[in-house]
């Protein structure tokens, strides 16, 4: 259908932006449930180690590249991807999408009233578009079973055609991939801080902070305390992974 190549610990669907939009289109409309990720570097070192998280990537349906660094890595083994897609851009677009073609999407994650925030602001800036509904989990629902069987419901009973789920990964993924028989949705995004950043709660880096492959720093320069551990010491063995697999299947 697409053309998905190895990349690292992982595969990857080299496609366009207007590709990938495409091609959750299809999805919706073929009777099946699918999911999307988005990996960046963070992805990438987490798949190194977590055994659940591969196999989320095993069986996803669409894995599209978040970051720049990714790009620049495919260009260094000659397997040059066409383009960044992250979630926090996928999911605006898909949203338009939704509303050009009468889908409805719901909202997963982010804080208290945040997903609601989220949800005004996008049907105000994409007239028509259909907000099924949002729900903004409790710490650790991950957890708790009654929480997760109230969440399914929630969402069957709102029949979306598009689940945004924006917990963070691999929480998000791993959500997604257990229940995605459950959940009985078209298509189901892992987004990340996208619900965040729809609403106004978190600001996006400038565009060119984004072009030049620094919305890592811009997060950093935000948030130092939390996020200096993920991109300072966990991410740095992206330069170990990339040496690990940088002579398989590339030929």
């Amino acid at each position: 259908m697409f053309n998905r190549i190895k990349f690292l610990n992982t595969f990857i669907d080299n496609v366009t932006f207007e590709e990938a939009i495409a091609i959750i289109d299809k999805f919706i409309n073929d009777g099946k449930y699918h999911y999307v990720v988005t990996p960046n570097v963070d992805h990438i070192v987490k798949l190194e180690k977590d055994e659940e998280f591969k196999k989320v990537y095993e069986s996803a349906d669409l894995i599209l590249t978040d970051g720049m660094p990714l790009i620049w890595i495919s260009k260094l083994l000659k397997k040059p991807i066409k383009e960044k897609i992250s979630g926090s851009d996928l999911f605006p677009e898909v949203c338009k999408m939704a509303a050009e073609k009468g889908y409805s999407v719901f909202l997963l994650g982010a804080g208290p009233g945040v997903a609601q925030k989220a949800a005004e602001k996008l049907m105000a800036k994409y007239k028509g578009l259909k907000i099924a509904g949002v729900y903004s989990p409790p710490y650790g629902f991950e957890n708790d079973e009654k929480e997760i069987r109230k969440i399914i419901e929630m969402i069957n009973q709102s029949k979306p055609d598009i689940l945004a789920v924006g917990l963070g990964a691999p929480k998000q993924e791993k959500f997604i991939y257990k229940y995605l028989s459950e959940l009985k949705v078209p298509v189901s995004l892992g987004i990340g801080a996208a619900i965040d950043f729809e609403a106004g709660n978190i600001k996006r880096a400038p565009k060119w902070m984004q072009r030049c492959g620094l919305e890592w720093f811009y997060r950093f320069l935000k948030e130092p305390k939390r996020m200096f551990k993920r991109y300072f010491i966990d991410d740095m063995q992206i330069f170990r992974i990339f040496l690990k697999y940088k002579g398989e299947n590339y030929d």
